[in-house]
């Protein structure tokens, strides 16, 4: 027999209940998301079905119907994400 197996502590994600999302709109679409900003470099992005339509870039990107397809991401809400920041409307968490 092989040694004891250690028991695992499995920690809940409480991330969303300390830092919600925020909802942040493109200027050019007015496709709306929620956004976290982890940090500078990290962004968390939740789309709706309707605003995944709604996005310009994300339809002119996508081929209609292909699962799997890559969206590399929207430039005008990207802008749109920094424009929340310099706000203060979409805090950074990790401001190091």
């Amino acid at each position: 027999m092989g040694a004891p197996i250690a028991p695992v502590t499995v920690r809940p994600d409480v991330r969303l209940e300390t830092a919600p999302m925020s909802p942040v709109s493109c200027d050019t679409c007015g496709a709306a998301v929620e956004a976290r900003k982890s940090s500078w470099e990290q962004t968390s992005i939740q789309w709706h079905a309707a605003d995944v339509e709604r996005c310009l870039e994300r339809r002119a990107a996508m081929p209609p119907r292909i699962e799997g397809t890559l969206f590399a991401g929207c430039v005008s809400l990207r802008q749109a994400l920094a424009k929340a920041v310099e706000r203060g409307d979409l805090p950074v968490l990790a401001d190091d």
